[in-house]
C-alpha cells in the first residue's frame, strides 16, 4: 500500500515545488498593483475631470448659446471656447414679487459681461462702456487703465470638452444664482426700503435655466430676511423671483446715430476721451432697430423708391391673447408702416402669429430672436413696451410689449369720461367688441412707438388750437394731436353740436418725422458725418409746433405746454369745454351704468373717473402759474429757449380756478348718486380737490419762479404779490360782504392758512438731477428768499380781516370759523 502511494506523493511534491515560484510571482504582481493604487493621488474637490465624468449619461441637456446640463440637481454651462471674450448683455428683471412691492417685469439692472478663461478658472467680468476712446489713439491706454473690468464671479473649471470642431469648457453655475450676488439680486433701494439684511440661502434656489441660440434665460428665487416687509410681516422676510437674460451681442456693432434733444428719442451716453476737445465730452446716441437697405436695392433707395429692409421688425402675438383682440393689436403694430415709409422703407414692421406647438415645439417668447406682445392675466390696468439694446451702438436687439388684461378697464374709464357726453358708444360699463378693439389698437400703436425708440412727446398736443378739435374735417385729417406718443387720450373738447369729430390720435405728423429722422439711412457717411444732414432735417421744420418735442415732466411741472392728458393750445378754454361735458355726464351716470342684477360698483368707479378728469383740468390750468415754456434750439436758430408764460394768461388761469373750483362746484354734488354709492364723503372729496390745487399753486418752485420773473421783467411780470392778492380776494370774498361762509368754503379757507403755515416752516428746496430733462425742479433757500416774507404779510393781513369780519356776519358758524382763523394765524405768527 505504501509502495503504491509513494509515487503519487512524490508527484504532488514535485508539482508543488514547480508551482511555488509561479504563485509567488502572481502574488508579487498583485502586491505591486495594490501598492501602486495606494500611492496614486485621489481626485480632489475642484480638480478638472474627464467630460463624461461630469456630464454623465443621466444629464438633461438644453442646447443653445451654451449647452445647459442638469446632473443630480447641479446646473452646468458648457461654454464654447469660441464665445470666450465675446461680449454679452445681461438684463435683470423682477419677474414675480411679494405683494406690496409692485408688479413683475421691472428692469433692475443691465450689464455688459465677458466670459474669460484662465488655467483652472472661468471669470465673469463686467464691461463698462461709460468711458471710451478709439484704440488707435494714445489716450486709449489711459482709458483702459482707468476702466479695469471687475470680476463679477469666479467659477472652477469642471471639465473640458475636447472636440476638434467645437471645444468647450464646463462650469457649475448654481452659486451664481443662489448666492447673494448683488448685481443679480434685489436692488439696494428695495433692500433699504424693506430693511432687508441678508439672503436666506435655505429659501433661495434656481428655478430654471433655458438656453436659446442667442440667449440664456435664468429664473431664480431669492428670499431675504427683512425688518419691514410690505406683506406677510409675520414671516420677517421677502421672496422675489428674478429673471436674468444673457444675450450675445453682435460681433459688428451697428452704426450709431447721434442724439439731438430737439427730437425725442430713447438714447444712451458715453464719455469719449478720444474726441478733439479740451474737456471730457459725453456723446449720446439713439436706441433703434438695425434697418438696412439691401445692396441690390441701394440704387432704388437713392432714387427715392420705397425698399424692403434686409431684416424687418417682426412682432409676434402671444398665443394666450384672446382671439377677438388679435386683429386690433396687429393693426396697432402695422399702423407704423406709414411712418417707416417716410423713412424710405416698405413692410418695415410686421405683425405675425407665432407657430403652433406642433409647427415648432421649440418656439418661445423668451427666445431673444423673437419680439412678442405678451398677454398677461393680471389685474394691472396698464401696458408697457420695454426694449433691450446694445450699449455699444444703441441697436435694439429685442422687445416684448407687456399687455395686462386690465388695460381694457383703463380704456373703458378714459373713453367713458372723456367722450360719453358726445358719443353714445362710450355710454355703459361694457363696450362693443369693435369699440374696445379700436381702443386696443390705439394703445398697441402707442406702446409699439416706445419699442421703436420714441419716448412720450407731451409737447405735441399743444400744436392744435382748441377750437380746431371741435372741427370734424380738421380732426379727421389730423387726429387729436400730431403724435400718438403724447398722452392726448380722447377728445374731451368736442361738444355735442360739433358732429362727427375724431376722438383719438393716429400715427401723426410728428411720428412720421421722428421715425424718418431716426431711421432713414444716410449712405456713405460715418455717424459723425451724418450730423449736418440730421441738423438740416430739423431746421426744415423749425418753429412749426407740429414738429416739436416736449419732455415728459416728473416732479414740478415747469412747462405748461408739455403736460400729460391735456389737449389744445389753451388750458383755460380746453378746461371750460371739458367741464361742460362732465356736467352733461354726471346727471346721466345712474342711467348709463344701469344693469339689472348688479350693484353700484361701476357707478362709484365712473363717478370717481369724473372727479379725476375734473382734477386734471385744474392741474393743467394751475401749472401755468410760474410756468416757463421750453423750446430746444441751437445757435443757428433765432429766439430764446425759455420763455415765461405771459402775465395776462396767468391772470386768466387764476380767474378760471376761482370760477370753476374755489367757488364750490355744486354740479358735482348729486344727492341721488351719493345715496347709491356712499354713506359719507362728499364734503371731504371737495376739500381734497380744492386743497390739492391750492397747494400746487403755492408750491415753492412756482412761487420762487414768480419772484424771479418779477426781478427780470418788472411790471410786465405776473408777480407773487399779484398771485397772493388774487387768491385772497377770491378765496376770502365773504370777509368784505358778510355773506355766510358755507362748509366747503370754510374748509378751503382753512387749507389756505395751512399752506401759508407750511411756507413759513418749509425747509430749503434743492435743485435735483434732471435725468436728461425729464425732471424739473427749482432751488429755493427759504431763509433768504421772499417767500416767508410774503407768507407772513398775508397771514397778518388775513388775521386783521378775519377779526374785522366777525361782526359783519350773522351766521354763527361763520363767526366761529373766523375767530378760529384769527387764533390759528396768531399761533403761526407768534408760536409759544
Amino acid at each position: 500500500m505504501i509502495k503504491k502511494l509513494l509515487p503519487k506523493v512524490l508527484l504532488v511534491l514535485m508539482l508543488t515545488a514547480f508551482l511555488q515560484p509561479a504563485q509567488a510571482q502572481i502574488f508579487k504582481k498583485k502586491n505591486k498593483k495594490s501598492e501602486a493604487s495606494a500611492q496614486a493621488p485621489k481626485s480632489k474637490k475642484g480638480d478638472i475631470e474627464a467630460y463624461d465624468k461630469v456630464i454623465t449619461k443621466e444629464a438633461v441637456t438644453d442646447n443653445g448659446l451654451f449647452n445647459v446640463h442638469t446632473v443630480d440637481d447641479v446646473h452646468y454651462y458648457e461654454i464654447p471656447d469660441s464665445l470666450f471674450n465675446r461680449e454679452m448683455l445681461m438684463v435683470s428683471r423682477i419677474s414675480k414679487t411679494a405683494s406690496g412691492i409692485g408688479f413683475g417685469g421691472g428692469k433692475i439692472n443691465t450689464q455688459v459681461l465677458r466670459w474669460e478663461k484662465k488655467a483652472k478658472k472661468v471669470l465673469l467680468r463686467v464691461v463698462s462702456y461709460d468711458v471710451v476712446a478709439a484704440d488707435s489713439l494714445p489716450v486709449h491706454e489711459a482709458v483702459v487703465n482707468s476702466n479695469f473690468e471687475p470680476v463679477l464671479f469666479s467659477f472652477d473649471i469642471k471639465a473640458f470638452k475636447k472636440d476638434s470642431l467645437n471645444p468647450a469648457t464646463v462650469i457649475a453655475v448654481d452659486d451664481l444664482f443662489t448666492k447673494d450676488v448683488q448685481a443679480l439680486g434685489m436692488p439696494d433701494r428695495l433692500k433699504k426700503r424693506y430693511k432687508a439684511t441678508r439672503l436666506d440661502s435655505d429659501r433661495s434656489y434656481l428655478e430654471s435655466l433655458k438656453s436659446y441660440p442667442l440667449n440664456i434665460e435664468a429664473r431664480h428665487v431669492k428670499t431675504y430676511a427683512a425688518g419691514d416687509p410690505p406683506s406677510n410681516s409675520s414671516l420677517g422676510s421677502i421672496s422675489i423671483e428674478i429673471n436674468n437674460s444673457m444675450i450675445l451681442l453682435p460681433k459688428e456693432p451697428m452704426k450709431r446715430r447721434y442724439f439731438d434733444e430737439r427730437v425725442g428719442w430713447f438714447a444712451r451716453g458715453q464719455v469719449d476721451y478720444g474726441l478733439d476737445a479740451q474737456e471730457s465730452k459725453t456723446i449720446t446716441f439713439l436706441d433703434r432697430w438695425r434697418l438696412e437697405v439691401k445692396e441690390e436695392d441701394m440704387e432704388k433707395f437713392k432714387n427715392g423708391e420705397l425698399v424692403e429692409p434686409k431684416k424687418p421688425i417682426v412682432y409676434y402675438i402671444d398665443r394666450a391673447t384672446p382671439k377677438q383682440w388679435i386683429p386690433f393689436i396687429k393693426q396697432g403694430i402695422e399702423d407704423w408702416q406709414v411712418a417707416f415709409e417716410a423713412a424710405g422703407f416698405k413692410n418695415a414692421i410686421i405683425a405675425m402669429d407665432p407657430p403652433s406647438p406642433e409647427e415648432d415645439p421649440e418656439w418661445s417668447p423668451e427666445d431673444v430672436r423673437y419680439s412678442v406682445v405678451r398677454y398677461l392675466a393680471s389685474p394691472i390696468p396698464n401696458a408697457n413696451g420695454p426694449h433691450v439694446s446694445d450699449p455699444r451702438s444703441g441697436e435694439i436687439l429685442e422687445s416684448d410689449i407687456n399687455w395686462y388684461h386690465n388695460v381694457m378697464t383703463l380704456l373703458r374709464n378714459w373713453f367713458f369720461v372723456q367722450t360719453a357726453a358726445i358719443n353714445p358708444e362710450a355710454r355703459g360699463v361694457a363696450f362693443k367688441d369693435e369699440v374696445m378693439g379700436r381702443l386696443i389698437r390705439f394703445v398697441s400703436s402707442h406702446e409699439v412707438g416706445h419699442t421703436l425708440g420714441l419716448p412720450h412727446n407731451m409737447g405735441s398736443s399743444v400744436a392744435y388750437p382748441v377750437d380746431s378739435l371741435r372741427s370734424a374735417s380738421f380732426t379727421k385729417k389730423y387726429g387729436t394731436a400730431p403724435s400718438i406718443m403724447d398722452y392726448a387720450r380722447f377728445n374731451y373738447i368736442a361738444q355735442p353740436e360739433d358732429g362727427d369729430v375724431a376722438l383719438m390720435p393716429n400715427i401723426g405728423i410728428y411720428d412720421k418725422y421722428a421715425i424718418s429722422w431716426g431711421y432713414r439711412p444716410i449712405t456713405d457717411k460715418s455717424a459723425e458725418d451724418e450730423k449736418s444732414t440730421l441738423d438740416s432735417w430739423i431746421l426744415e421744420h423749425a418753429g412749426d409746433p407740429k414738429y416739436r418735442f416736449g419732455h415728459q415732466q416728473a416732479g414740478d411741472v415747469v412747462d405748461p405746454s408739455s403736460q400729460t392728458e391735456d389737449l389744445g393750445d389753451n388750458a383755460v378754454l380746453a378746461g371750460e369745454y371739458g367741464i361742460k361735458n362732465l356736467k352733461r355726464i354726471v346727471p346721466n351716470l345712474i342711467e348709463w351704468t344701469k344693469e339689472d342684477g348688479k350693484n353700484y360698483d361701476d357707478l362709484e368707479t365712473l363717478y370717481g373717473q369724473v372727479l379725476s378728469q375734473y382734477n386734471r383740468y385744474m392741474g393743467h390750468v394751475s401749472n401755468n402759474i410760474g410756468g416757463v415754456y421750453e423750446h430746444h434750439k441751437t445757435y443757428d436758430q433765432e429766439g430764446p429757449v425759455y420763455t415765461h408764460v405771459p402775465k395776462e394768461h396767468q391772470e386768466n388761469c387764476v380767474a378760471f380756478l376761482h370760477d370753476q373750483l374755489f367757488e364750490t362746484p355744486d354740479w358735482l354734488m348729486n344727492t341721488d348718486l351719493f345715496a347709491k354709492i356712499e354713506y359719507s364723503g362728499s364734503v371731504e372729496r371737495i376739500r381734497a380737490l380744492q386743497a390739492r390745487t391750492l397747494n400746487n399753486l403755492l408750491s415753492l418752485g412756482k412761487m420762487a419762479r414768480l419772484v424771479e420773473y418779477e426781478a427780470m421783467y418788472g411790471k410786465d411780470a405776473y408777480t407773487l404779490v399779484d398771485l397772493m392778492t388774487d387768491l385772497r380776494t377770491g378765496i376770502w370774498s365773504e370777509l368784505k360782504t358778510g355773506r355766510t361762509i358755507d362748509t366747503y368754503r370754510r374748509n378751503l379757507q382753512k387749507a389756505y392758512v395751512d399752506r401759508l403755515e407750511f411756507i413759513m416752516n418749509a425747509e430749503d428746496q434743492k435743485k435735483l438731477p434732471d435725468f436728461g430733462g425729464y425732471r424739473k425742479s427749482t432751488a429755493v433757500t427759504m431763509s433768504q428768499s421772499d417767500l416767508r416774507s410774503i407768507a407772513r404779510a398775508e397771514l397778518t393781513t388775513l388775521r386783521s380781516a378775519a377779526l374785522n369780519a366777525v361782526g359783519r356776519t350773522s351766521d354763527r358758524m361763520s363767526k366761529y370759523h373766523l375767530q378760529d382763523i384769527a387764533k390759528r394765524i396768531e399761533q403761526i405768527l407768534e408760536p409759544s
